[in-house]
């Protein structure tokens, strides 16, 4: 390969000396920027989960939690010293110093009860992330379908905007025409079938009322553009506002760039009302966690009951002693040391504290129990929510579309009745703006069904969304 130099680059300063490697290269970046553009729904999950500090925080609790499970074991033992300032004159000789080591167990089965309560304790706590994870995901689908909507409002804005501009400078031609001298050309038609129909009449009328009609006219659509105008406003700063929150919720600069390119198609539930249900019972986190949190305790008792009961210590005490000097005695056969085992047993006499121990573990085994209880009803009244919001959008959005279709049938006979002269314009004006209306009601629908479903996927942990 070649070597790359001043010499023979120029980017600004630097040169590329063959043209048919800047082509690759210009080729190539564009590729790169269009899939850094185009990230789809995915991308921003999966950005989110690498850096939300919301996650990282709960993953590490979970980390830590998890670390518990290893702590439970033996007790350190224990070393006693004690050297005597003066030496000791014993029997068997001076004692210069006594040595004491200790080792105490607790009752057989403990450790491995508490190694159980951190395990069930650390897999509720891993629950409560898969929890804090879902939560974080609805959210950002929340707003990605939101932000979805309102583009598709914005959208249909523009055109509606597009084709008033056009109705105003067609009625604006024909007033002037109708005023003074007509132009030899007509203005250019409006964005629909019936434009040349609608030029004609407007015209017709203009010529015969004096051009009061048409003014009449002009302003009515005036009114209509100021309208569209403000709702334009508004809506691209609610846009606005959604693309801060949506980068926050994915811990990106608020100034980053978010990019809706595909259009939301109506989405297709699979699964059964009450199969969703089930499968909701079986896999929500936090119905796993309050499970988790009940054998944690109910360990806790277990382990409450383990250390009502007697420990044992053993151990070994070591006292060096030097012969007494002229005691008549040879030591030269024996030791003077002494060694001694030892043996220590608690009492567990005073049984209050156990005893209440071992009841407030069961108390909160009662209480997890019951909090699951209770968090499974309130997920079947969400489950009842949502799909139920579902249900709805999917009927309104085939209410919309019929009703669409009848508005543009209506057009087209208010169209042919405005060119007899047997309705005025505004019928056919105000026509076209009811199909405005069902329009951004459409959106709204399939951005309910969407955020129904990631409603659904939160609660059930089930992908129903092809993103």
């Amino acid at each position: 390969m070649k070597n790359w130099t001043k010499k023979n680059l120029d980017f600004g300063v630097w040169r590329i000396p063959n043209p048919k490697l800047t082509l690759l290269l210009t080729i190539l970046l564009a590729v790169v920027g269009n899939k850094t553009m185009a990230q789809s729904l995915d991308d921003y999950l999966t950005h989110a989960t690498e850096n939300s500090p919301l996650l990282k925080a709960s993953y590490s609790q979970y980390l830590a939690s998890k670390e518990r499970i290893d702590q439970p074991g033996l007790p350190d033992p224990e070393l006693q010293v004690g050297v005597f300032l003066q030496p000791m004159e014993r029997f068997m000789g001076t004692q210069l110093a006594d040595y004491r080591l200790m080792q105490s167990f607790p009752w057989f089965g403990t450790i491995k009860a508490q190694k159980s309560e951190a395990d069930f304790s650390s897999q509720a706590q891993y629950q409560l992330f898969m929890e804090v994870r879902n939560e974080l995901f609805f959210q950002i689908k929340y707003t990605w379908f939101d932000l979805h909507r309102i583009q598709g409002e914005i959208d249909i804005t523009k055109e509606i905007l597009t084709y008033f501009h056009k109705l105003e400078e067609l009625a604006l031609t024909d007033f002037k025409a109708s005023t003074g001298s007509r132009p030899s050309q007509t203005s250019k038609n409006p964005s629909n079938s019936n434009g040349e129909i609608i030029q004609e009449k407007m015209s017709e009328i203009n010529s015969s009322s004096g051009g009061t009609n048409g003014m009449a006219e002009v302003i009515q659509i005036r009114l209509e553009i100021k309208e569209l105008e403000n709702q334009l406003a508004l809506l691209t700063s609610n846009q606005n506002s959604l693309f801060i929150k949506f980068n926050q919720l994915i811990n990106r600069d608020i100034q980053d760039k978010i990019e809706l390119n595909e259009k939301l198609q109506p989405p297709l539930l699979e699964l059964d009302k009450y199969s969703l249900l089930d499968s909701i019972k079986e896999k929500n986190p936090m119905i796993s966690k309050y499970e988790n949190d009940a054998l944690a305790y109910e360990q806790r008792a277990k382990i409450a009951k383990l250390e009502g009961n007697p420990k044992i210590g053993l151990g070994i005490n070591y006292s060096p002693f030097l012969p007494r000097e002229n005691d008549g005695i040879d030591h030269s056969d024996h030791s003077m040391d002494m060694l001694m085992p030892m043996v220590t047993l608690s009492l567990p006499i005073f049984r209050n504290k156990t005893e209440g121990k071992i009841n407030e573990a069961k108390y909160l085994q009662e209480v997890a129990t019951q909090n699951q209880l209770q968090t499974e009803n309130l997920l079947a009244i969400q489950w009842a929510e949502a799909f139920q919001n579902w249900e709805d959008a999917t009927r309104s959005l085939e209410l919309y579309d019929k009703q669409i279709e009848l508005v543009q049938q209506q057009i087209n006979l208010l169209t042919t009745s405005f060119s007899n002269g047997s309705v005025p314009f505004s019928s056919v004006l105000k026509s076209q703006l009811k199909i405005l209306n069902y329009q951004i009601k459409r959106i709204e629908a399939i951005t309910l069904q969407y955020q129904s479903l990631s409603l659904l996927e939160k609660l059930s942990g089930i992908n129903l969304i092809n993103t």
